[in-house]
């Protein structure tokens, strides 16, 4: 007869045992894989609060924006074709008022001298404080907030009284209007009967103060000028006035008139802002490296611990593949734990100074999963070396050494 031979079933990892086969490491010592996944977490958490904060800080902006309306166009006067500072008509807010489309219109000029708290302040110490002739439709055309006192109306605006910029009022010491507090401006005595809340469409108006153009003419030698005119239109009608407006401000010389859109400039700020983002990003990114490094450290050291578990698994049947996949699975589970952490305390993080400065809170979705793929490739990066050297041992040399 012919001996028959009995031949042993391929020894196989099922799908269902891959997990619990990572896990037996991070079961046996909890402190080291918690350490080892800090930071990974703490890489993580940098990217997604960075993101989300920078996400929150331009939704903010963008809702400004939009709420504020991108039908308003800034008229000023540019270099005429010699080089020389150009200069706008008298005329020219009357003549824009007047274009089909127009439904405000408001200017301001420059006024020659400066701002002091009073008589006694060195000349030379002006703060940067400028001194601008303003309409009576300023705020309305620019939604302008006056946070403490009155706007200028058709009786002060004759008379020497003034109303801060935001800046202006701060660098001056000057918090509110309630008492009427007088300033020197331009070698002369003003009242201060309003201050404005921060400017968004024109930031340069925080840093002046404003007087009606009668009293700038008739003060402070103004010729009432405008040096900058503010037209909001109709929003379909915005494309058409930015070629109309150029010759209706000064019919002699349209070429030295420039035309602008005050949104632009915020979304331009908005878009540089995802610039100074990147640097943060990448900083996220080293840490998140520095926190690999560490993962494949551990790894490594305990392969050396677990020579007895290696041979002895090696010796009941496991392959070399059954072993790389154990040690493989526990680096990307101890990496995708401090990813998904990190993607936590981030969100917390963002919404929590989010709401403390008062903004829409947004945690991207592209920061949160692309976080958590780039810790499970870091994980499957760590842990390529540990699985291969743990995969390399013979089970007589791994239980010869234990």
């Amino acid at each position: 007869m012919t001996p028959t031979t009995t031949r042993l079933p391929k020894a196989r990892v099922r799908a269902a045992d891959v997990l619990p086969l990572g896990l037996i490491g991070m079961r046996g010592r909890p402190v080291r894989a918690v350490l080892s996944g800090l930071g990974i977490a703490l890489g993580i958490a940098c990217v997604v609060a960075v993101l989300g904060i920078s996400a929150s800080s331009q939704a903010r902006l963008l809702a400004r924006i939009d709420a504020l309306g991108t039908n308003l166009l800034t008229v000023q006067p540019g270099h005429t074709v010699t080089g020389d500072q150009a200069g706008l008509p008298v005329t020219a807010p009357a003549m824009i008022a007047r274009l089909p489309g127009v439904r405000q219109v408001a200017h301001v000029g420059a006024v020659d001298g400066a701002i002091y708290r009073n008589d006694h302040i060195a000349a030379a110490a002006t703060g940067g404080l400028t001194i601008r002739a303003a309409g009576l439709n300023l705020p309305d055309t620019l939604q302008l907030t006056v946070v403490s006192g009155t706007w200028l109306n058709p009786a002060t605006e004759r008379y020497p009284a003034t109303v801060l910029g935001a800046v202006a009022a701060r660098r001056l010491g000057v918090t509110e209007a309630r008492d009427g507090p007088q300033v020197y401006l331009a070698g002369q005595w003003f009242t201060v009967v309003g201050v404005l809340a921060p400017s968004v469409l024109d930031p340069s108006l925080d840093a002046s103060a404003l007087v009606g153009f009668p009293v700038a003419v008739e003060r402070l030698g103004s010729e009432g000028r405008p040096t900058r005119i503010y037209e909001r239109s109709d929003d379909d009608a915005v494309a058409t006035l930015v070629g109309q407006l150029p010759p209706t401000a000064d019919p002699a010389e349209p070429s030295a008139v420039t035309v602008s859109r005050p949104s632009d400039a915020l979304v331009a700020r908005a878009a540089a802002q995802s610039v100074h983002t990147s640097l943060f990003v990448g900083l996220g990114a080293v840490a998140l490296i520095v926190g690999s490094v560490g993962i494949a450290n551990v790894m490594v050291i305990g392969v050396l611990e677990r020579r007895g578990e290696i041979g002895l698994r090696r010796a009941l049947g496991a392959t070399r593949r059954h072993v790389r996949i154990q040690f493989l699975t526990e680096s990307v589970l101890m990496s995708l734990g401090g990813g998904v952490a990190g993607a936590v305390l981030g969100a917390i993080a963002t919404a929590g100074y989010a709401v403390y400065r008062a903004w829409p809170v947004v945690v991207p979705g592209t920061a949160v999963t692309g976080s958590l793929a780039a810790s499970l490739a870091a994980g499957t990066i760590a842990g390529i070396y540990p699985a291969a050297r743990a995969a390399r041992m013979s089970p007589t040399e791994a239980l010869r050494a234990v």
